[in-house]
């Protein structure tokens, strides 16, 4: 479950250029995640990948809408647990960190903390404890980069411009990461 998990989120997220099928592929992940929570309650990415794909689907109906419709409690569960399990886990970290980024942006600060419990500080030290897991990888750059834009704005421009550059510079291991460092070209010719 988790390796085709991982690849339809992938495919999803990346490379599915029909709205609709991407959701539905999405949402299909997610149900299938949920079935492996109940089959094997103890492994992470069954949790992790659980909020990966409801993340990317809120990402695309967007945030403010999935927080509405009550996803983004079950975004910060999953990857709350999985981190429980695994606390090791540097996507987890990875995408917690950029949870409390968007809810932040979307919402405010101070409604975000209230209503999420989400804070700019526990958001920037769960990407810094990413950063220290994964040090060679484009998305741990380019989703931290993404964060600092959206919990501190232009203040953190130039951080961010340094971390796309790194990510575009990032060697792929495998075809995400290829995906994550023409991501990272395609921000910085913008």
């Amino acid at each position: 479950y988790n390796v085709a998990n991982k690849a339809a989120t992938i495919y999803a997220s990346y490379l599915e250029t029909n709205d609709e099928r991407k959701l539905s592929l999405l949402n299909e992940v997610a149900q299938r995640c949920e079935e492996q929570q109940e089959e094997t309650p103890d492994d992470a990415n069954a949790w992790y990948l659980h909020a990966f794909a409801l993340g990317r689907y809120s990402q695309s109906i967007s945030v403010v809408k999935a927080l509405a419709q009550g996803l983004g409690g079950k975004i910060k569960h999953s990857l709350t647990q999985a981190l429980a399990l695994q606390p090791a886990h540097a996507d987890a970290h990875l995408a917690l960190g950029a949870y409390h980024a968007e809810v932040i942006d979307k919402v405010g600060a101070l409604v975000g903390g209230i209503t999420y419990g989400v804070k700019k500080d526990v958001g920037k030290d769960l990407l810094d404890t990413a950063m220290k897991l994964n040090p060679e990888s484009a998305i741990t750059r380019i989703e931290y980069a993404n964060a600092l834009l959206l919990m501190f704005g232009k203040a953190k421009m130039k951080e961010a411009e340094r971390l796309y550059q790194e990510a575009a510079a990032c060697v792929p291991l495998d075809a995400m990461e290829r995906l994550d460092v023409e991501a990272a070209k395609a921000e910085l010719a913008d």
